[in-house]
């Protein structure tokens, strides 16, 4: 639990006065419903019977073999319903927020996953819900658009600053101020104010939760590496949480280093940014000299954020997880080598980790054991790698 909102220095609640007794009423509901038996036991079963969990723990065989040394399991979050670790998250707060008399709900989404989960749950639910997604993204994504109006969502096309996720999270919370009455914003990763980050960090570790006692059973020892891609942060939190407090393991959150930490096309916010106050926390910036939120540039909308979550910047200043930058090209190599050796076409945001593992693997030895999370499937990705490539699917 944070202290007072708060992990080490990072956190807190930076809000408009008129959203901060809203928050404090969330504050109190989740409290009380994460303690509820009823509400666990009814989100427990909306997991297992609506997204299929658990997830599978599978042994990457050819791939261990190919690239020597340790051996490589993945944490099938991209078998998950919708295609993405986001549903864990969005049932969770979807169901909040209908213990609470909520009636519509708002989310932000980069690569749409979030958009479309949180489009799912609002359907399953009976709630109205509204997305505010990047023009850019929307252009991007045009599918993922598609599949959250075909699911009664309104999408809104965010037009100002860069047009991609941090304009979405300022719209939606512009949006949240004017309607707090009747509305949750169900926010998709472990950042914002407190109390976002924790609960979006409970609801995502099951992931940890199944891996440690599925990795457990299979292999009768703990991993020597956990590791995962990192925009916000919320399948890294999820697939670390429970390995916090084994030492021995490693943590490792990889972030997109676009065309390199060394320009100023990147998103890597550990690599390159510094201490700020950005949508309502205090974490770990890209910035500008003047401490101005810089624009950010990823291949992958989904980890196209300046920013990373509170719990990640604590993590990281302990050392108790390690975070390294990936490149476009790095993770495109990946999700082509992934999707030939073991037949998985994996979301270009889970193969900024695949491109780490394929660099971890060969230098540990065959006793060691990786554990990647895999936090959505690519079929999103797959017209966008396409041009990256330069093959027009449309000749």
């Amino acid at each position: 639990m944070p202290q007072n909102g708060r992990y080490g220095d990072f956190g807190g609640q930076y809000i408009p006065e008129t959203l901060m007794n809203e928050i404090h009423r969330l504050e109190e509901a989740y409290e009380y419903y994460s303690n509820n038996k009823e509400f666990i036991e009814e989100l427990d079963r909306l997991n297992r019977e609506y997204a299929g969990r658990p997830s599978l723990l599978y042994y990457a065989e050819k791939m261990t073999k190919d690239l020597g040394g340790a051996k490589i399991y993945f944490k099938r979050e991209d078998l998950n319903h919708t295609g993405s670790h986001k549903i864990n998250n969005v049932l969770g707060q979807c169901l909040l927020a209908k213990k609470i008399g909520k009636t519509r709900i708002i989310a932000e989404t980069g690569a749409g996953q979030h958009g479309v989960a949180a489009a799912t749950a609002a359907a399953l639910l009976g709630l109205e819900c509204e997305i505010f997604m990047g023009r850019e993204d929307t252009v991007r994504q045009a599918l993922n658009v598609y599949r959250m109006e075909l699911l009664g969502a309104k999408v809104n096309a965010v037009t100002s600053g860069t047009m991609t996720l941090k304009d979405a999270v300022n719209e939606a919370m512009r949006d949240w101020t004017t309607r707090v009455d009747d509305t949750l914003y169900v926010l998709g990763s472990v950042m914002g104010p407190h109390p976002f980050p924790m609960i979006v960090r409970d609801f995502q570790s099951v992931i940890s939760r199944e891996a440690r006692e599925q990795i457990l059973e299979r292999e009768g020892r703990l991993p020597t590496a956990v590791v995962a891609c990192v925009g916000g942060g919320s399948n890294a939190m999820g697939m670390f949480y429970n390995f916090i407090g084994d030492k021995e393991v490693r943590l490792i959150g990889c972030e997109a280093a676009g065309r390199g930490i060394d320009t100023k096309e990147t998103a890597a916010t550990v690599a390159t940014g510094t201490l700020g106050v950005f949508h309502g926390m205090k974490s770990l910036f890209c910035q500008d000299e003047y401490g101005q939120i810089a624009p950010v540039y990823s291949i992958s909308a989904g980890l196209d954020y300046p920013g990373i979550g509170p719990e990640h910047a604590y993590l990281h200043e302990t050392g108790r997880a390690e975070y390294v930058p990936v490149t476009d090209e790095e993770a495109v190599k990946a999700f082509e080598y992934i999707a030939r050796t073991e037949g998985i076409i994996c979301a270009i945001e889970s193969a900024h980790a695949v491109a780490h593992v394929m660099k971890l693997a060969p230098e540990l030895s065959k006793e060691n054991i990786i554990i990647c999370c895999l936090s959505g499937r690519g079929d999103k990705d797959v017209a966008a790698i396409a041009r990256y490539r330069g093959i027009d699917l449309h000749e």
